[in-house]
């Protein structure tokens, strides 16, 4: 009789030792700073954060669907290594979503950034072509007011344009991720 219990622990074992080997080395939460150091073009969010941007994107519900879409105006100023940061989201749904950050970046490359809707102070790393940036958000009302881990990942493409991708998980679990794309919002893009 104690065999077969044996072996199913030693499959919830196995099985967990997996889950968390492929969580570590492999995908989205497997990334680090460092895998980008060296490569072009170098991501400064002073310079490639600054002054009017426009946004779109998409975010991804937990089944992998679209669930919404959305534009955003975006305003950035800096005073050396501070910023201020104003973003306003229009949704398909008709919802408009306004946030400020504030950012700080150490001589180093490290970044603090608060905004009213972040639990604590978030803290990043440029490197590279890349910019991370670890924080707790609370979703709005509409959207549930979870509390939410969130990693966001910005990437300089050659071009200029920054893709932005984030993953949002509550008690470590993914509950969506967003997909978008900012440039300077005086440079034209094509529409399809």
């Amino acid at each position: 009789m104690t065999d077969p219990i044996l072996f199913i622990l030693l499959g919830i074992a196995v099985t967990a030792v997996t889950f968390l080997v492929l969580r570590r080395y492999v995908g989205f939460s497997a990334q680090a700073p460092g895998d980008y150091a060296g490569a072009e073009p170098q991501f400064d969010l002073r310079r490639h954060l600054n002054g009017p941007i426009a946004c779109e994107g998409v975010i991804y519900g937990p089944t992998g669907r679209v669930a919404s879409r959305f534009t955003g105006a975006f305003e950035a100023t800096w005073d050396g290594n501070r910023g201020t940061m104003r973003e306003r989201f229009h949704y398909d749904s008709g919802t408009v979503q306004d946030r400020e950050w504030q950012l700080s970046i150490g001589n180093d490359g490290r970044i603090q950034a608060s905004a009213p809707d972040v639990i604590g102070t978030g803290r990043g790393d440029q490197s590279g072509p890349s910019v991370r940036l670890l924080y707790r958000l609370r979703l709005p009302e509409g959207a549930g007011g979870h509390v939410v881990d969130v990693t966001d990942w910005m990437y300089l493409t050659p071009g200029g344009a920054i893709v932005n991708r984030s993953e949002f998980r509550k008690y470590g679990i993914k509950v969506a991720e967003l997909v978008a794309t900012m440039h300077p919002a005086n440079v034209e893009r094509s529409a399809a």
